[in-house]
């Protein structure tokens, strides 16, 4: 990815307040940031422009549907996407359909905010394909 350029994040989960932490903490450091508090409208937004996003960071409990189902999807119509699954249970990347594992990487609950910002920067950084 191209340093001069911040990456565009979808970042989901249904904690309105955390969303809007890391929104704003995402911001600060560069970041352009959109959310959802749910699946529906989180999908709603990426499939208006799913080349727009470089990355997804999302809870994996979400209230309609779960958030490695959704992000699968989203990985299905942008294939660059990247994907951080944050949870306070134990997650693993390999349960998910092996053609989009390397999208995906988890971040444990909690986690301070230097934490997510490390792990996004590690995700962008990979190579994907």
């Amino acid at each position: 990815m191209d340093p001069e350029k911040k990456a565009r994040i979808l970042l989901v989960d249904d904690e309105a307040a955390l969303t809007k932490l890391m929104q704003t903490y995402l911001g600060r450091i560069g970041y352009s940031v959109d959310t959802a508090l749910n699946a529906t409208s989180a999908l709603a937004l990426f499939q208006n422009g799913p080349a727009e996003y470089n990355l997804l960071v999302a809870d994996v409990t979400l209230p309609d549907m779960s958030g490695q189902d959704m992000a699968v999807r989203m990985v299905q119509l942008n294939k660059q996407l990247r994907v951080l699954l944050c949870s306070g249970y134990p997650t693993a990347v390999d349960a998910l359909p092996l053609e989009v594992q390397e999208n995906f990487d988890v971040l444990q609950k909690p986690f301070l905010p230097n934490m997510l910002a490390k792990s996004i920067e590690e995700l962008l950084n990979r190579e994907i394909g």
